[in-house]
């Protein structure tokens, strides 16, 4: 098996995987090189009046095509005899379509002006092989061939080794969620005032702006007017200086010496707008973080501050920021309120979504072959987005790194076969 070229956004990834394990991925894509397959052997495909593959046998020859502007797919096959149309009411006709997962839709046909037109709907993906038989004049002829599109095949230890990740599809829940942004800030707990015992001259003081302090250790030194016994002014908390309102050599009186801070108590102020002010309530769970940055962590809205945010119409929806989080006052913090929540019986990670032509799809995986599911959408919260149609429940498929499925699908130029 010859190591295949691939699309530059795969090209790295794949390329040294098969280097090492001196094997490649298999696709057959629908077009011009196809094969179809008779009893007589294999031939190159012939192309129809209409646009469609020709297949052909002595005089008689069907056109196949797939009709699907203003309507849904259907089959149009056109028949010729000695290169002439024939009257479509002499010729009976099946198809049978064999698609992956032995799954197969079998198609009877009748007359309709000069062409014979099958009795469903062709869906898609129109990936599958495909079995004619046909009868006319007493003759039967049979074809079958190849027409895949959206399908490649690549073994599981090399998918492995891409880090392509599967999930089966089936039920989720899909939150309803208001964006939020705002600012950390400490939390009204997290400062303590630091004033003297006793007013008095102070005679030193040990610390300064951002020195990290314990609870107990000695800030300053003042005497007592009353008295003239010097004595320690302490910290009352562990924490941070962050204002230091003195100096040797100043009286102190009632006035605040010292504020101390615990900057591991912040929490996030998140500015609510009017039209979400009644759905975002205390209790919500939320998830935030900083932008540009993969830091991410959950919380839950304890309370909103009684004004609204300076110079808006917000409300003010505050959430404690946990310590593990590691963040410092005034950080702007991007936010995800869950405010209602609900089941779906079938739904895909969005992270597992990919285009295909105007579709939105995913990679099922049967064996170790993948091909497109058109997917048929409903809401979506930003992990599982709900599938309406297009797949069925239990199908497994790519839920992480579906790109590299994709550039090994679009490096053959697989084309839609009509």
């Amino acid at each position: 098996m010859n190591p295949r070229i691939l699309y530059p956004v795969a090209a790295a990834v794949i390329a040294a995987l098969m280097t090492l394990t001196g094997c490649g991925s298999q696709n057959s894509a629908p077009g011009d090189g196809d094969n179809i397959h008779t009893g007589a052997g294999e031939s190159e495909t012939a192309e129809g009046p209409h646009g469609g593959r020709l297949l052909e046998e002595g005089d008689f020859a069907l056109e196949m095509t797939i009709f699907e502007s203003g309507v849904p797919p259907e089959y149009r096959i056109y028949p010729f005899l000695a290169g002439e149309p024939v009257d479509p009411s002499r010729v009976a006709l099946t198809v049978r379509l064999d698609r992956l997962g032995d799954e197969e839709d079998i198609f009877e046909f009748s007359p309709v002006q000069d062409y014979l037109k099958g009795d469903g709907v062709v869906t898609e993906p129109h990936s599958f092989e495909v079995f004619v038989d046909a009868q006319h004049q007493g003759t039967s002829y049979s074809w079958s061939y190849e027409s895949f599109e959206g399908r490649t095949t690549i073994a599981d230890d090399t998918a492995v080794s891409m880090g392509v990740e599967t999930e089966i599809a089936g039920a989720a829940v899909i939150r309803d969620i208001i964006p939020l942004s705002g600012v950390t800030a400490l939390s009204p707990s997290a400062t303590a005032e630091v004033r003297a015992r006793y007013p008095g001259p102070v005679q030193s003081v040990s610390v300064g702006v951002n020195d990290m302090v314990r609870k107990g250790q000695t800030l300053a030194r003042v005497e007592s007017s009353s008295s003239l016994q010097s004595y320690s002014v302490t910290a009352p908390v562990s924490g941070t200086i962050l204002e230091r309102n003195t100096n040797a050599g100043d009286v102190a009186g009632d006035q605040s010496l010292f504020t101390i801070a615990d900057l591991n108590q912040l929490e996030a102020r998140l500015h609510v707008f009017p039209n979400d002010a009644g759905k975002v309530k205390t209790g919500q769970s939320v998830r935030m973080g900083v932008a540009g940055s993969d830091l991410e962590f959950a919380s839950e809205i304890t309370r909103f501050l009684p004004i609204s945010g300076e110079n808006t119409q917000t409300r003010i929806a505050v959430a404690p920021v946990p310590i593990e989080a590691a963040m410092t006052p005034g950080m702007r913090v991007m936010a995800s309120v869950v405010t209602g929540e609900s089941e779906v019986p079938l739904a895909v990670r969005e992270s597992g979504l990919q285009s295909f032509r105007d579709f939105t799809v995913v990679y099922a995986k049967v064996g170790e072959t993948y091909e497109v599911r058109m997917l048929d959408l409903g809401e979506s919260d930003g992990e599982f987005v709900e599938v309406l149609g297009g797949l069925d429940p239990g199908t497994e498929y790519v839920s992480a790194n579906s790109f590299l499925i994709k550039a090994d699908i679009e490096k053959s130029g697989a084309s839609h076969d009509h």
